[in-house]
């Protein structure tokens, strides 16, 4: 039996970090944390990414699985002159999901300023059907910031400019029937599930049939995550990332997700399968889907090149992108599937 707390309390510390892309340098000191603590083997690229490696007995073919710990979020676009803050998306997402959201303003000088996402028609008694009719476009967004703030000079005295992070309230909740409620599950879940796997690995003497490398990478939301710094004996890239329920697919959030096609093409045929052959031998509760809108980390790999068979797996979490939810059991399978697939 996994112990349930432990990948709680990964979730919730890490969906607890905020890390926009571009701004990866808190959560980046917790993962080297952690595997300074569990005596864990890794390196750091230019750009940020950590690869932490665990030798196994075949030492030339590497598998080397992925997961992203940047998210979605925000940067300061322009300083209006009433002194709202006009932003710029980072990542993909509809603008409606954080609407009336609370976010925090990352300064250079490591600052931090509470404020509000709203339209710049937020009340329905002012401005009547023309803030319900509003096009939900990003250039209708600002940012209400919490201080006694007049003017433009009043915002630039605080520090705050032009390309500042902004980072969005995750909202998490872990519900008693084990459901996981939060924005960023897209890829938190995923790093939770590795971290602990690791731990796993650790704590029971495994020694994997393969040396087996964990990629964290930090620009996977703009599309080039892993696009450098992959261990040159990979043959086996496995991306972990999350599954997409909901209507028409074959996801769910109680299994392991295994991606065949997506908007780049299928996947590997053969790594697919041997991933279903680990899933079935142990009684690993596994879904096959195709997601027509996604990419992944092992995308931007094979574009920058990499000569390796590639996979996603992951657990299930709906309304992607969004104000998202999973639940324990696909976290718990996901893990299931990493151990059985290196053992």
């Amino acid at each position: 039996m996994h112990n349930r707390n432990l990948i709680k309390k990964y979730l919730d510390e890490l969906l607890n970090i905020p890390s926009p892309t571009g701004y990866t340098g808190n959560i980046s000191k917790y993962i080297k944390n952690e595997l300074e603590d569990l005596k864990v083997d890794y390196k750091i690229s230019n750009k940020g990414i950590i690869v932490a490696t665990i030798d196994g007995i075949n030492k030339n073919e590497e598998i080397t699985f992925s997961a992203h710990i940047d998210t979605l979020g925000a940067m300061v676009k322009e300083i209006k002159p009433n002194g709202r803050l006009a932003v710029t998306q980072i990542g993909g997402y509809m603008m409606n999901t954080i609407e009336g959201e609370n976010c925090i303003i990352h300064t250079r000088d490591e600052k931090c300023y509470d404020g509000t996402l709203q339209t710049i028609r937020p009340s329905i008694h002012i401005h009547g059907n023309d803030a319900r009719e509003l096009p939900r476009d990003c250039k209708n967004y600002e940012v209400i910031i919490d201080e006694e703030i007049l003017s433009k000079e009043d915002v630039l005295k605080l520090g705050i400019d032009v390309g500042d992070i902004i980072s969005f309230d995750t909202r998490t909740k872990i519900t008693k029937s084990d459901f996981i409620k939060s924005r960023y599950l897209d890829d938190k879940a995923s790093v939770a599930a590795i971290l602990y796997a690791i731990k796993y690995i650790k704590l029971n003497n495994i020694k994997p049939k393969n040396t087996i490398n964990f990629l964290f990478s930090n620009y996977e939301e703009v599309g080039h995550g892993s696009s450098a710094f992959i261990p040159s004996k990979t043959t086996e890239f496995i991306a972990v990332d999350m599954g997409c329920p909901g209507e028409g697919q074959n996801s769910t959030e109680y299994d392991v997700c295994i991606c065949t096609k997506d908007s780049n093409g299928p996947y590997d045929y053969d790594l697919v399968n041997k991933l279903i052959n680990a899933c079935k031998s142990k009684s690993i509760n596994y879904k096959l889907d195709i997601y027509p809108n996604y990419g992944s980390d092992a995308t931007a790999a094979l574009k920058s090149g990499m000569d390796a068979r590639f996979a996603l797996i992951g657990p299930g979490v709906f309304s992607s992108h969004g104000y998202e939810r999973t639940h324990m059991k696909s976290i718990i399978e996901t893990i299931n599937l990493i151990i059985a697939y290196i053992s």
